[in-house]
């Protein structure tokens, strides 16, 4: 195996400069183009670090869950997870983020780099208020990039397209994994069974 150890040898492997496309695009604000795929966007993959590692989290909501505050500042509410709050410890540790945001049906995405805070605000948290639920937290990322990514990855990858889903039954159910990384100490079926309900009753 031939190693990559300096960014000499990176740079003559990808030795074609890039287009003007693809530097003009990254700005240090959300433009009102942007704006416009942060509001489609249901999805978000939520980069962070801390003394731990890496960790990267997914963010669903209903599209166009993250707020727009003001062309440098945006603001995602921290729902009802697993409490592990893996990314909101990364970020008390260190504030750099990335996100990425996924638009169903397009092969467009958008990134944005930036540092966060966690905040409490009353006023900031009650404007998240879903079903009359509250997030615990809100999370305040100060835009440094942000750009869109070309459709290729997507396209490649048939995300969006029927034809190529995966049958559900193909796909290990939470249970099974969970019992087999247990050893048995957890049910898949039960914990099957009393998914539906559980989820019903603890979406936000």
């Amino acid at each position: 195996m031939s190693t990559i150890t300096t960014i000499a040898e990176l740079e003559k492997i990808y030795s074609i400069k890039p287009v003007l496309a693809s530097t003009a695009k990254e700005i240090d604000h959300i433009a009102p183009a942007y704006q416009n795929l942060i509001e489609l966007s249901p999805f978000v993959a939520l980069a962070t670090i801390g003394p731990e590692g890496l960790d990267c989290s997914p963010r669903g909501d209903l599209a166009g869950f993250v707020k727009i505050l003001d062309p440098k500042t945006l603001a995602m509410p921290d729902r009802r997870g697993n409490n592990r709050i893996d990314s909101l410890r990364n970020i008390i540790a260190d504030p750099r983020v990335a996100l990425l945001f996924l638009i169903p049906g397009s092969g467009t995405t958008f990134r944005v780099n930036g540092t966060a805070t966690l905040t409490t605000d009353p006023d900031l948290c009650q404007s998240f208020a879903v079903e009359g639920q509250l997030p615990r937290s809100v999370i305040i990322v100060t835009v440094e990039t942000a750009y869109f990514q070309c459709a290729r990855a997507i396209i490649r990858s048939g995300l969006w397209d029927p034809t190529k889903y995966v049958a559900k039954e193909a796909v290990p159910s939470t249970g099974y994994i969970l019992e087999s990384l247990t050893k048995g100490e957890i049910n898949a079926e039960a914990y099957n069974s009393n998914w539906p309900a559980r989820a019903k009753t603890s979406m936000w």
